[in-house]
């Protein structure tokens, strides 16, 4: 299942929404519980381009503009807690503020977003290719070391 897309049924849609993203498939993938349809790839973000995710994490044969994935978070120093999101070609760039993402008024999740640059930073180009970081919340305890789920698109503007 590597380069080819995943089996599901003819004119099946994967449209979910950042509570579901969140709440169902990040939340068992954490857990290591078995999710439903395993539409969602494994992949390292930081050993791929964004025009690469279209061919890796395509689902069924519909043309898209959205792919997900799950993707560890890539430390820049072993000891520290600064994010490395560069790649081969370019880096992505966190942009605006992180966005509460609730399950019935309850913090669950938070969706940060990412522009891809490509160069180095600060000379890097933007390019039009979008990311949402999705991370697991908790009220009570604090964020939990957890994968991200990683949904990517180009914006098309």
């Amino acid at each position: 299942m590597d380069d080819q897309s995943s089996c599901v049924p003819p004119g099946f849609r994967f449209h979910p929404t950042d509570e579901e993203l969140v709440g169902y498939y990040l939340r068992k993938k954490v857990a290591s519980q078995k999710i439903d349809l395993d539409v969602i790839r494994d992949i390292d973000l930081y050993r791929i381009e964004p025009w690469d995710l279209i061919e890796r994490c395509r689902i069924g044969y519909e043309e898209q503009t959205e792919w997900y994935f799950f993707s560890h978070k890539d430390k820049k120093y072993p000891t520290g807690t600064r994010t490395n999101r560069a790649t081969m070609e370019g880096f992505w760039k966190a942009t605006g503020r992180d966005k509460a993402v609730y399950e019935k008024r309850r913090l669950i999740g938070m969706r940060k977003t990412l522009v891809f640059y490509k160069g180095r930073a600060p000379n890097g180009q933007k390019t039009d290719w979008i990311m949402h970081e999705y991370r697991l919340e908790s009220e009570e305890n604090g964020p939990p070391q957890a994968r991200n789920l990683i949904p990517s698109s180009k914006n098309d503007s």
